[in-house]
């Protein structure tokens, strides 16, 4: 008999896959990319718990103790600029977030008259702004210098977190707020009930970068502040690691420890602040900066 191949569906040949250095290349980029940023962030927090006074790269403490964040929290030199710098992020970021989401939900009441103005004067004012001295003339007429409101309403009226917020606003879909109002809902009932439960996102990255910039802030307070008592932990922070205004190191803990705890409790908060924000933060910024 004759032997015949039988014929069936056509092998699909895989292609071969080139070998390429680039993945590899990248990776160990962002290898010592990550090492550079990690290793003096780790030098600092053994720092913060070595009670010692030495100097140099080391992997563990030498004596380890919690006496330099026992003195952050209880030393008066240092507990009030820290519960100042809490006060104004905690309210700068409230009333941020209260005119960005007013001032955008506003812009995007599309009967209202002169909104595309009013949108061209925010628009404006991004690129010619008065001036820090124009500023500085208007804060001490109002009486503010030396308050906490002069490093508080400022920095509250952001007009790039409300044009991301009016973005986001513009992509909720129209038929909700046509429904509400057919439902006998007010405007300012349409907005909390409706325009604030569907922008989490959106809230979450703008609040978040209200936040940062109050907790560290340092510019306004070397403007508008002089009184030692109302600075913020950023100002206090400098002031140490200029070697002034050190505050008194007992025999359990060294003034370098003290220091480097202090560097600590400034960057820990948003440290545990980010991983939780993070998805929110990337979707409140891609759905706000991007329209289809």
């Amino acid at each position: 008999m004759e032997n015949t191949k039988s014929v069936g569906a056509p092998q699909i040949r895989k292609p071969h896959k080139k070998f390429s250095i680039f993945p590899y290349i990248n990776g160990l980029f962002f290898f010592i990319v990550c090492l550079i940023i990690l290793v003096p962030i780790w030098k600092v927090l053994v720092d913060s718990f070595d009670l010692t006074t030495g100097y140099g790269m080391k992997l563990w403490p030498d004596k380890f103790g919690l006496e330099g964040y026992v003195t952050v929290l209880t030393n008066q030199t240092l507990l009030t600029p820290l519960r100042n710098s809490f006060i104004t992020t905690v309210a700068g970021t409230f009333l941020g977030l209260l005119l960005s989401t007013l001032g955008a939900y506003v812009l995007i009441q599309w009967d209202m008259p002169g909104r595309g103005f009013f949108a061209w004067l925010l628009m404006f004012s991004m690129v010619f702004s008065g001036g820090m001295i124009p500023l500085y003339i208007v804060i001490k007429k109002l009486n503010m210098l030396n308050t906490l409101w002069a490093v508080i309403l400022p920095p509250a009226i952001s007009v790039y977190n409300l044009v991301l917020m009016r973005n986001f606003f513009e992509g909720i879909p129209n038929s909700l707020f046509e429904s509400a109002t057919l439902d006998g809902c007010t405007p300012m009932q349409i907005f909390y009930k409706i325009a604030l439960p569907l922008s989490k996102a959106a809230l979450a990255s703008i609040g978040l970068m209200f936040a940062v910039s109050y907790w560290n802030d340092y510019t306004n307070y070397k403007l508008y502040i002089t009184k030692a008592d109302l600075y913020n932990f950023q100002m206090k922070l400098r002031s140490m690691m200029q070697g002034s205004n050190l505050p008194n190191a007992t025999g359990a803990v060294t003034e370098n420890t003290i220091q480097n705890a202090c560097v600590i409790v400034a960057i820990l908060p948003f440290m545990i602040l980010y991983p939780f924000l993070q998805k929110y933060f990337v979707k409140g910024i891609n759905i706000g900066a991007v329209k289809e």
